[in-house]
């Protein structure tokens, strides 16, 4: 996986088979893009055991960026911007950075959801549109205040192989959503979704930052196209997400500005040597889950 290079044709062209017009992909009309009712098999994370991002003559030093959306039912906006825009942002990253791959995913809630975690492969080429199309837009979510934002940094962690890790640096997960963070991984749902049965417990936030860190930058965007609904989360928002990600890496947006957003996260990013974060320090009262 990750040959080849992304073509604005080759966008414009799957676009055109698919029936989509680009200009007016909206939220009303997000499901003329992500027109999967079920999870399809090649997203499917139950049983994969790796997901690589190899160097190659082609592609030397690769760097991994994995796309998280969030695809409950109050998403809409964004994950139409992030399909409508997709050929701005890898023409403008592949203008300065030839090597980038992307692995897309879709997060949902474990505790509600059917489908909570969709994985794709690394890839570099319009294969990455055609993997997102096949993202499920379940729409789903529950009644516990947030979303398991951090399945995206489980997978990322135990179940990808990084070649520019093994060369000191680090690759860049972006998770997009308008909820806040969830506190844990319920451990019952994590093994029914992707067949890890060797886990012993939940898997708290605090100790998957820590894991996760080690191998991957670590962004979220918030999603503020619904006013009522970011002014209604965005305490709860900054409080939880706030203990791990500082104001570099916490970013507010709303979907229009998703491709400057996404390119200037991977743009002004640090190529050095990979440094292991640490989580922040929070007030005694911790957060209020």
């Amino acid at each position: 996986m990750g040959s080849g290079a992304w073509s604005s044709m080759s966008y414009t062209s799957s676009m055109a088979s698919r029936g989509v017009s680009v200009d007016s992909l909206c939220a009303a009309n997000v499901n003329e893009f992500y027109k999967a009712c079920c999870l399809s098999k090649d997203l499917d994370p139950y049983g994969v055991k790796i997901r690589e991002c190899r160097d190659s003559d082609e592609h030397p030093n690769t760097i991994p960026i994995i796309l998280a959306l969030d695809v409950t039912g109050s998403m809409g906006s964004a994950c139409a911007a992030v399909a409508k825009k997709l050929d701005e942002i890898m023409t403008s990253l592949y203008d300065k950075i030839a090597d980038v791959e992307f692995m897309v995913m879709g997060i949902g809630d474990f505790s509600y959801d059917d489908s909570p975690l969709q994985v794709s492969q690394f890839e570099s080429d319009i294969r990455i549109l055609d993997q997102l199309s096949h993202i499920y837009f379940e729409r789903g979510g529950g009644g516990n205040g947030w979303e398991s934002y951090t399945a995206a940094w489980y997978f990322a962690s135990r179940h990808t192989d990084l070649d520019c890790w093994k060369r000191g640096q680090k690759g860049i997960i972006i998770t997009l959503g308008d909820e806040p963070l969830n506190p844990y991984l319920p451990a019952k749902y994590l093994k029914e979704v992707t067949g890890d049965h060797n886990i012993q417990g939940d898997i708290e936030t605090n100790d998957l930052y820590e894991e996760v860190t080690e191998k991957y930058d670590v962004y979220h965007v918030v999603i503020t196209d619904h006013a009522a609904s970011a002014a209604h989360y965005m305490p709860r928002i900054d409080k939880s997400f706030g203990q791990y990600l500082d104001g570099q890496h916490l970013i507010k947006s709303d979907s229009d500005d998703l491709p400057q957003v996404i390119t200037d996260i991977v743009m002004n990013r640090d190529f050095a040597p990979a440094v292991v974060a640490t989580p922040l320090q929070v007030d005694a009262d911790g957060i209020g889950w």
